[in-house]
């Protein structure tokens, strides 16, 4: 099992960096939320000097997405739609406490973080650009073909586990109760990405040790190191 993108987005996105972690161990019956609290400050801090639509990071994905052929403000990156929710709303809504660790790291950093859980994920993952076949799960239970060329999660099976990259998840690989392993993606196209997250990593990877007494096994990749063995 492994995890990789594929030699034509490293092509079309030279300045990509993705962190990743692996992790076993994982469970409901835990508190992140003196680390949440430290990384949503971090967040707070920064949306009180200029909005998320000013961020590097955030300027980096909306110039994907166009790329992409999307609007960039109709589909915005997981981090920079936590940002404006944050930055509305105050707060977020609690869900679990790694996806909620997570999404804490996303703000403090403003990259988007994906989180799987593996045992709904069968082979390989890989980011890639999808033929149009693949199966989507939404949150609902509803059942989407991506368009053709859209960037995706997809498994060996054909499943989608997330649609247009960093913008929505599939609920059939969210994070539940009975999750104990999971494979968490961060991914950066700014200036400096590299360097930013591998701060992240070690950053999160830090945090998820201290929480659940685990060791993740991580890694920044790149074109010239792009595969994860899981």
């Amino acid at each position: 099992m492994y995890f990789r993108h594929a030699s034509d987005i490293w092509s079309d996105f030279p300045g990509l960096s993705a962190g990743i972690l692996h992790v076993e161990g994982i469970h409901r019956d835990a508190s992140a939320d003196a680390h949440i609290a430290g990384f949503e400050a971090a967040a707070k801090a920064r949306l009180a000097a200029s909005s998320e639509g000013e961020f590097p990071e955030i300027q980096a994905w909306r110039r994907a997405f166009s790329r992409m052929g999307l609007k960039p403000t109709q589909y915005r990156s997981a981090s920079e739609a936590l940002l404006r929710r944050l930055r509305k709303d105050g707060s977020l809504p609690r869900i679990h406490p790694l996806i909620d660790l997570c999404n804490a790291v996303s703000l403090a950093f403003a990259i988007p973080i994906a989180v799987f859980d593996l045992s709904r994920v069968t082979g390989h993952l890989e980011v890639r650009y999808a033929s149009g076949s693949e199966i989507y799960t939404t949150f609902s239970g509803e059942t989407e073909h991506p368009e053709q060329h859209e960037v995706i999660f997809a498994d060996e099976e054909g499943r989608a586990h997330a649609r247009r990259w960093t913008n929505r998840q599939s609920g059939y690989s969210a994070v539940g109760d009975e999750t104990t392993a999971v494979l968490i993606v961060a991914e950066a196209l700014h200036a400096g990405a590299a360097t930013d997250v591998g701060r992240l990593v070690h950053e999160l990877a830090g945090a998820v040790a201290a929480v659940w007494a685990v060791t993740p096994r991580s890694a920044v990749l790149d074109s010239s190191a792009p595969r994860f063995d899981i």
